[in-house]
């Protein structure tokens, strides 16, 4: 069966079931606000920024910045972005902070390191429950590692540009509540939408002439209309109140 839309006919489609739609996306979105301010636990953020940027001769001004040094240490920025997150921090952190309770995998997923292209700034980011806790953690990996880099590295060029404040009030990164409801709205709005194409192409009961032209591929000559036995009754009152007017006009 050929079947051809046009852009009325998924109009007619949405509008047909358009009361379903609407009430799905928006209980959909009133449950993803709920869920995300009453059930979600909110996530805090912390992060301190390392700049790389000094050598030893630098720092006893043997030595005067250049080009080179520039890009030797936006080179070693990938570097220890890898190595911060390996035991060789991680396990020292741990040893020296063991309130925080995590093992040193935990805390390598805690961790997040990133950079701006050609700069020489690399900020640590960790999220946890507190942002008290979350603050001592990023600033004790940013105090341990620029503290053995020299030792892994034998070059010292890292310095603590900020560490985390642990006495700030920040909002939470997670969950975003508003960022939340617009994702259940447009996908519950494309679920939707899908299922009600779904169910126009599943039913495949005729309703109107041009179904019956789809089907057999010939013109409808007649249509019977739909009546009921209150049409019935309401045409027989009818005519016979005429032929009362009739006979009473008579009369006079």
């Amino acid at each position: 069966m050929e079947l051809e839309l046009e852009l009325k006919d998924y109009v007619k489609i949405v509008r047909k079931r358009l009361w379903l739609i609407l009430t799905v996306v928006v209980l959909a979105s009133i449950a993803a606000g709920v869920v995300s301010m009453y059930v979600l636990k909110p996530v805090y953020e912390a992060s301190t920024k390392l700049i790389v940027n000094q050598s030893n001769e630098a720092a006893t001004g043997m030595q005067q910045l250049d080009l080179n040094a520039v890009n030797l240490n936006l080179r070693l920025i990938d570097t220890y972005k890898e190595i911060i997150k390996t035991p060789a921090i991680m396990d020292k952190v741990m040893s020296e902070h063991p309130k925080f309770g995590l093992t040193a995998g935990e805390l390598s997923d805690k961790v997040r390191v990133s950079s701006v292209n050609n700069t020489q700034v690399m900020t640590l980011v960790v999220e946890d429950g507190s942002y008290e806790r979350a603050a001592a953690i990023v600033n004790a990996i940013s105090i341990v590692f620029q503290r053995e880099i020299p030792s892994i590295m034998n070059v010292d060029n890292v310095s603590i540009l900020n560490e985390a404040p642990s006495n700030a009030s920040p909002s939470p990164v997670k969950p975003n509540v508003k960022l939340n409801i617009a994702i259940a709205f447009v996908v519950s709005l494309m679920v939707m939408l899908g299922i009600a194409f779904l169910l126009e192409y599943l039913d495949d009961t005729i309703k109107t002439e041009r179904d019956v032209e789809t089907v057999i591929g010939l013109p409808t000559l007649t249509a019977i209309a739909k009546t009921t036995d209150e049409d019935f009754t309401h045409g027989a009152k009818s005519s016979k109140r005429k032929v009362t007017d009739k006979r009473a006009v008579l009369e006079q």
